[in-house]
């Protein structure tokens, strides 16, 4: 029955009845356009180009195939895991779109069989099938739209070839696994790439995991993602049978820590120190012992700057003050240079301001009234005792 409809539709070559007979086993339709599925199935290794020079390749399809691959799995998800959250949604979809999974369907449904493209890419590129996988999807929706690459996902692939429940709980991203029990446990993981061998353009990934400086497992790959994931693996099933494993790890992660928590200098001190403040009560000390009272202030003489000054800026007391220091009776003091804490009695019963006088005096007068109450209290004395 599928090769009266074929012949139905009257190709003009063999080669293109055969793929149409094995692109409606694929996808269950047949196609409109048959140069999109035609340029889904070309590698890049074919090399051939167009009219314009450019190359023409699978790539530019693989990149709208995904896209849409994305879209359908994730509303196909949705639908099937009604209350779970975007997390185990989004995992279950990163399993069902990923390359092992095409790879393997690719493989399954024939559409490897169908790639053209050079004999030593196709023996050692592993995502060959997947990528065409995605192309094909591409090409599909391109040709017959959206709804046709939902039925053909729904219906043919995940109906029939996958059980989405064992590939929403089985873990197969091992990397993430690794990282998230190392994260727990507080070790440090690294992943380094020790080795890329280079064999007819398809180089060869080698990695090898770290746990706290330790070596951990190697893993070899055609990509630096499948090299990590085949080395965290065998990572994780060595520290399940291997417990001197976990050991070693945990003492170099006890060696890091103690390192960490010893000092590296000296603690600088934290003391607050204040004395730059002045308080109220220490001003109020100081003011007390610099004046006992209104009128007992301590007085400070600047007998250099007085000395520098002009005659003609200088006061009479000044004038006189000078003449009795240089004249031989500048013994005798002076009731104006005497202390005022020594000639003021504030324990009397009255404040006497007479010797407080507005009127000029002159020198000799000065002198003789000096002389005068020195006399007085010499007799006052005498009289007293």
């Amino acid at each position: 029955m599928l090769n009266d409809l074929i012949d139905r539709i009257r190709l003009p070559f063999r080669q293109e009845k055969e793929l149409y007979s094995s692109l409606y086993r694929i996808i269950g339709v047949f196609p409109r356009d048959i140069s999109y599925y035609q340029l889904a199935l070309m590698h890049k290794s074919v090399m051939r180009r167009n009219a314009k020079g450019r190359p023409v390749n699978n790539e530019r399809l693989e990149f709208l195939g995904d896209a849409i691959l994305d879209a359908i799995v994730g509303d196909i998800v949705y639908r099937h895991f009604p209350g779970k959250r975007e997390g185990f949604l989004t995992n279950t979809r990163s399993k069902l779109v990923q390359r092992d999974t095409l790879n393997r369907l690719a493989k399954e449904m024939g559409i490897s069989k169908l790639i053209l493209s050079s004999g030593r890419s196709s023996s050692h590129n592993s995502y060959m099938g997947g990528n065409a996988f995605e192309a094909l999807v591409g090409a599909l929706y391109l040709d017959r739209g959206y709804n046709a690459c939902m039925r053909f996902m729904e219906g043919r692939v995940l109906a029939q070839m996958i059980n989405i429940d064992k590939v929403a709980y089985k873990e197969v991203n091992f990397k993430s696994k690794l990282i998230e029990w190392s994260q727990k446990n507080r070790v440090k993981i690294a992943f380094e790439m020790t080795e890329q061998n280079d064999q007819s353009s398809s180089p060869v990934f080698n990695c090898r995991v770290k746990l706290e400086g330790c070596e951990g497992c190697e893993g070899a790959g055609y990509s630096k993602k499948e090299s990590q994931q085949k080395a965290a693996k065998l990572t994780l099933e060595r520290l399940r049978k291997e417990p001197q494993f976990i050991d070693s790890i945990f003492a170099a992660k006890a060696g890091r820590t103690k390192m960490e928590e010893e000092p590296v200098e000296r603690v600088p001190a934290a003391d607050r120190k204040d004395d730059f403040i002045i308080s109220r009560q220490d001003d109020g000390e100081a003011a007390k012992e610099k004046h006992p009272t209104t009128f007992r202030e301590q007085v400070y003489k600047d007998d250099s700057r007085r000395k520098r000054r002009s005659p003609m800026y200088r006061s009479d007391n000044e004038m006189a003050e000078e003449a009795s220091a240089a004249s031989p009776q500048a013994e005798t003091p002076l009731p104006h240079a005497a202390d005022p804490a020594d000639t003021l009695d504030l324990d009397g019963d009255e404040f006497d301001l007479s010797h407080i006088s507005a009127q000029r005096m002159s020198h000799e007068e000065i002198v003789a009234q000096a002389e005068a109450e020195a006399f007085e209290a010499e007799v006052k004395a005498k009289s007293e005792a």
